[in-house]
């Protein structure tokens, strides 16, 4: 088959596409026909060894896979031709992966295998964020930092689902249009004043703000929250790790709250499967995960830099098969 290995962790351009044995599934492992794999920011962030995950070189990255099993032991309680979601693993930009029957989720009917690569890690860490951690109720305003990535995008689907209002803030330019067909009924642009634009849609401010960013804007995002109201920390996207002063969480009454899925599944390992069935069920009454470009397997690497240097607005997938 043929897969993309990276071989030293030292960016994208590490990445090569080579011809490589079959994975031979161990114990109750299944063999998976990748169709598709989502591209997310801790692939990036692998291929350059700054992720949390360190897996030896040369290995095959890609956690977002969407397939058919085209093998099964005897006795799996899997069968041949299921169209399945592979969970937690590396391996995915690759024409096949071995995979435990725990680590598979049903494809949701009416989702073609690009969409499904594209529910994957973003959809869970949304959903995550906004119901698990943040407690997000219908009518409430959530605020979406770096709305235009992976984990905004879906994080403007799924607050949408749960039936909040949402305010998408946006750093990047381009991409209004896109943020307002995807159910973000204000978009902020990320400039001097998109504070103060927010109390204007707002009054006291919202209630739940999702930063996947981080970085210089920490402390305006931090003044928009209202009373009682939750500030949800995604992850980093930006660089820098922001501190706070916990006079303004103790004084205006609001919370903030850890929302880092990768560390919970460690801990709660049902959760993938809990949040597939409520993302299930939302896709049944209409969602749609976004694909907004897709890359054919060979152009892997050209898709990460893409990825880095902020040239892909939404979610990127690369498809494997036709």
């Amino acid at each position: 088959m043929k897969a993309q290995i990276l071989s030293a962790e030292t960016g994208p351009d590490a990445l090569e596409l080579r011809d490589v044995p079959d994975p031979q599934p161990a114990g109750d492992q299944v063999l998976v026909d990748v169709q598709a794999c989502g591209i997310c920011f801790p692939d990036l962030l692998m291929s350059q060894g700054k992720y949390q995950l360190r897996v030896p070189t040369p290995f095959t990255p890609g956690t977002e896979v969407a397939g058919v099993v085209s093998w099964v032991p005897e006795g799996s309680p899997v069968q041949l031709g299921d169209r399945v979601l592979v969970a937690s693993i590396v391996g995915g930009f690759a024409e096949k992966v071995a995979a435990s029957p725990q680590q598979l989720l049903p494809l949701p009917e009416g989702l073609d295998f690009t969409q499904g690569a594209a529910l994957g890690i973003n959809f869970q860490t949304a959903l995550f964020a906004l119901s698990t951690r943040a407690a997000v109720q219908p009518g409430e305003t959530v605020a979406v930092l770096g709305a235009a990535g992976g984990v905004g995008v879906a994080t403007i689907s799924v607050a949408k689902a749960l039936g909040a209002r949402v305010i998408a803030v946006v750093h990047r330019t381009g991409a209004a249009d896109m943020l307002t067909r995807l159910g973000a009924d204000e978009v902020v642009q990320l400039e001097d004043g998109w504070g103060d634009r927010i109390k204007e849609l707002t009054g006291a401010g919202v209630d739940v703000l999702v930063d996947p960013s981080g970085g210089e804007v920490f402390d305006e995002a931090l003044r928009q929250v209202a009373p009682d109201g939750r500030y949800v920390v995604v992850g980093f996207a930006a660089g820098g790790i922001p501190s706070v002063k916990l006079n303004r969480v103790l004084f205006r009454n609001i919370s903030i709250v850890g929302a880092a899925w990768g560390e919970y599944v460690r801990t709660h390992p049902d959760l993938p499967a809990r949040l597939h069935d409520e993302l299930t069920a939302m896709i049944a009454a209409g969602l749609r995960p976004p694909v907004n470009v897709t890359y054919p397997l060979a152009d892997l690497p050209s898709a990460l830099t893409d990825l880095a240097e902020g040239r892909i607005l939404g979610k990127a997938v690369v498809t494997t098969a036709d």
